[in-house]
């Protein structure tokens, strides 16, 4: 039987995820990451951020957020974290969740960018794959 794989985009009333979601982020950072209710409300209901999530026989097996804003030049969009299961991994689902991303990123026209560390191998063998180019320049952070 095959199995029955779909990314859907959640509401913000369907709080059955957050803990689906939690345990991804335990997987794409060794910093804990507390991800509550509210965030998981406040992230489905915005109107800048898309979170989208893959199923697998209706489990949550990975994730991908899509943001955008406008600038003065453009619009500009984000993916970030991107996440797939480890228990299911090397079965393209990543690649599916960047393909949806990208398909949903054309349909609002702008620029798409995405910043992945060097030491994920395979993510980044993914983006290259998917028509992302590496572009010069530094990314600088700040915890407020």
């Amino acid at each position: 039987m095959q199995e029955d794989i779909r990314i859907i985009e959640p509401s913000s009333d369907d709080k059955q995820y957050v803990g689906a979601i939690q345990a991804l982020l335990k997987q794409l950072s060794s910093t804990p990451i507390e991800f509550t209710e509210e965030d998981y409300t406040a992230l489905a209901g915005s109107s800048s951020s898309r979170l989208f999530l893959i199923l697998c026989d209706g489990t949550v097996c990975g994730m991908l957020t899509l943001a955008h804003y406008f600038a003065p030049t453009g619009r500009k969009m984000w993916i970030e974290d991107v996440v797939v299961d480890s228990a299911v991994r090397g079965r393209s689902l990543g690649r599916r969740l960047v393909e949806f991303a990208i398909e949903r990123a054309q349909e609002m026209g702008g620029t798409l960018m995405l910043t992945s560390k060097p030491a994920r191998v395979a993510a980044n063998a993914l983006y290259r794959s998917a028509g992302f180019e590496i572009k010069e320049t530094n990314v600088y952070k700040m915890n407020l």
